[in-house]
């Protein structure tokens, strides 16, 4: 039960970057500064059991995540998190997970902030604090917890925000594949995922969204939005063969960077998130 809390927590990491779809360029134009504006909100998804596999399974999920993003590409990008999940396996079995995070991001994608503490059972389990910057052809990691610690990755490694940028890109591109490596700060810091980006038809303005806290909203109308699925896989995993992800991520993404309609895939169980609320906050554009 433990481990499926961790589990849990363990993949929150990504759905904080959900929203942080940022452009690379230091000095984009007018176009492209348009094209990659995010919306600053704050958002709540209500989270519940969505399917279960196994004689072992859950018997109930249920949960939250609220999340405030803010920031513009001169400024960089602010995400502060929190995901409580309750994880009911019967017989009285239960484990709740709470996981809080804060990120910020640069707006050219040069240097990464992190911090995060995950509690289970109101016990902190697990605590990160790092920075991870691009200099001298490398991403340069300096962790403070859970220990001191430094490191480098390859120059091809891809900070979350940057790879939903690439998501975008390719989705406006009508590409429906994206392959990289991604360093987010999660787990103990030292992690780092291989994903793999698959990408649905689009979803045009005219097909309005129901049944969460999207639909009405003015601020995504005549927005396009494409169902994406993006798939971790633990880079150190040795053998050969067809390789199970560790887990999977699947929403709605807006050209804006609000994302909805959230499934969480762990393999041997599955949670659906539903926007309950959300608030649209003014951006401030850059000077």
């Amino acid at each position: 039960m433990l481990g499926m809390a961790g589990r849990l927590a363990g993949a929150a990491a990504a759905i904080t970057l959900l929203v942080a779809t940022v452009g690379l360029a230091p000095a984009p134009s007018v176009a492209a500064k348009a094209a990659t504006t995010l919306a600053s909100h704050r958002a709540v998804y209500d989270l519940k059991l969505l399917r279960t596999r196994g004689a072992r399974g859950l018997q109930s999920v249920r949960g939250r995540i609220l999340y405030d993003f803010s920031g513009n590409s001169c400024e960089g990008y602010v995400l502060q998190f929190r995901q409580v999940s309750e994880l009911d396996s019967g017989a009285g079995k239960v484990a709740l997970s709470d996981l809080r995070a804060s990120t910020w991001e640069e707006g050219a994608a040069k240097d990464f902030r992190f911090s995060s503490q995950n509690y289970i059972n109101q016990k902190i389990a697990d605590r990160v604090d790092g920075r991870a910057q691009r200099r001298n052809g490398k991403v340069a990691v300096g962790l403070t917890k859970p220990k001191p610690a430094t490191f480098d990755l390859d120059s091809d490694i891809v900070f979350p925000t940057e790879h939903m940028r690439r998501v975008i890109k390719a989705a406006r591109a009508g590409k429906t594949m994206l392959e990289f490596p991604v360093y987010d700060g999660s787990e103990n810091g030292e992690r780092v995922y291989d994903t793999l980006t698959v990408i649905g038809r689009e979803i045009g303005p005219e097909e309005a969204a129901v049944g969460d806290a999207t639909e009405g909203e003015r601020a995504l109308a005549g927005l396009k939005r494409w169902p994406v699925t993006i798939s971790y896989f633990d880079r150190t995993a040795k053998g050969g063969g067809e390789q199970t992800p560790v887990y999977s991520i699947s929403f709605q993404m807006y050209e804006n960077g609000v994302s909805r309609a959230l499934t969480l895939d762990y393999g041997d169980f599955a949670v659906s998130g539903t926007m309950s609320l959300l608030e649209m906050k003014p951006s401030r554009p850059c000077p």
